[in-house]
C-alpha cells in the first residue's frame, strides 16, 4: 500500500429522516467502501427512551459518539475510507469524532473526518418521519424531530459540505461534489 495515502471519515449528518442512512449506503457503493449507521452502535437504553418520546442527553450520546470515534479512529489508522450516517448534531459532537483523525487537535476543524449535513424543511422531515413509522422501520418517533431541530448547530468555520436532501438520493449519492469530499483517499 501506498503510503502517502491516508484514510478518510465522510460523516452524512443531519437530524433523523433526513437521510442519512439512505445516502450514506448508496454513496458507501458508489466508492466501494463500508459503511457504518450510528443508529446500530446505540445501546438498547437509549433506543428505548426514543422509542418512548423522550430525548436523549449528552449523558446518553458522550459515551456513544466515543464509541463511534473508535470506530472511524480503527478506519482511518487502516488508511481506509467510511461513510459514517450519524446526526452530530452539534460542534462539540462532531468535535469528538474529529478526534477520530490522528492530526486532530482540539478547537481545530482540520481533519480526515469530514462532514456533509443533508438539509430539508421540517415539514419533510416530519412527513418521511411519519411514514417510517407507519411502516414500523425505525424507533425513532416524529415527536422528537423538533427537539433535534432545535439542538442542530451548525458553526459556517466548520466548512461543513451542505446538500439539499429533498433531491433523489441516487443524485445525492453520484454527485462531482460528494466525490470530491472523498477525493484522493483508498478503500
Amino acid at each position: 500500500m501506498d503510503s502517502s495515502l491516508k484514510g478518510i471519515a465522510v460523516v452524512i449528518m443531519g437530524v433523523s429522516g433526513a437521510g442519512k442512512s439512505t445516502i450514506g449506503e448508496m454513496l458507501a457503493k458508489v466508492i466501494n467502501c463500508s459503511f457504518l449507521d450510528a443508529d446500530d452502535y446505540h445501546p438498547l437504553s437509549n433506543k428505548e427512551k426514543m422509542r418512548k418520546g423522550i430525548p436523549l442527553s449528552d449523558e446518553d450520546r458522550i459515551p456513544w459518539l466515543e464509541t463511534l470515534r473508535d470506530a472511524l479512529q480503527e478506519s482511518l489508522a487502516n488508511k481506509k475510507i467510511v461513510i459514517l450516517g450519524c446526526s452530530a448534531l452539534q460542534k462539540q459532537y462532531r468535535n469528538i469524532l474529529r478526534s477520530a483523525g490522528p492530526n486532530y487537535e482540539l478547537g481545530c476543524c482540520a481533519s480526515e473526518v469530514k462532514f456533509v449535513l443533508l438539509d430539508a424543511k421540517a415539514e419533510v422531515l416530519a412527513a418521511r418521519l411519519e411514514n417510517r413509522a407507519a411502516e414500523g422501520k425505525h424507533f425513532m418517533p416524529a415527536k422528537l424531530l423538533q427537539s433535534q431541530l432545535d439542538l442542530l448547530q451548525i458553526d459556517e468555520s466548520e466548512g461543513i459540505f451542505k446538500v439539499d436532501a429533498t433531491l433523489n438520493p441516487q443524485t445525492i449519492s453520484l454527485s462531482h461534489n460528494m466525490d470530491v469530499t472523498v477525493a484522493s483517499s483508498e478503500c
